[in-house]
């Protein structure tokens, strides 16, 4: 890793550089999003299902 650093700053190429660990770590964060948001996903399904067997245990109770 350290060879193609130099070169890149030898050869004055910073701006591709910056661009380059700009679009590598939006990427990153991109990603980790996504996994957050199917993981809150997940929980609030698991959630509704909770509720739904909790309000059919309930209305047949009533029903009775």
């Amino acid at each position: 890793m350290i060879d193609p650093l130099k070169s890149v700053i030898e050869r004055g190429d910073l701006a591709h550089l910056a661009l380059f660990l700009w679009a590598s770590s939006s990427s990153a964060l991109l990603v980790v999003a996504l996994r957050e948001l199917a993981a809150a996903n997940r929980r609030f399904d698991e959630f509704v299902q909770a509720l739904s067997r909790f309000n059919d245990r309930h209305r047949n109770r009533r029903l009775h």
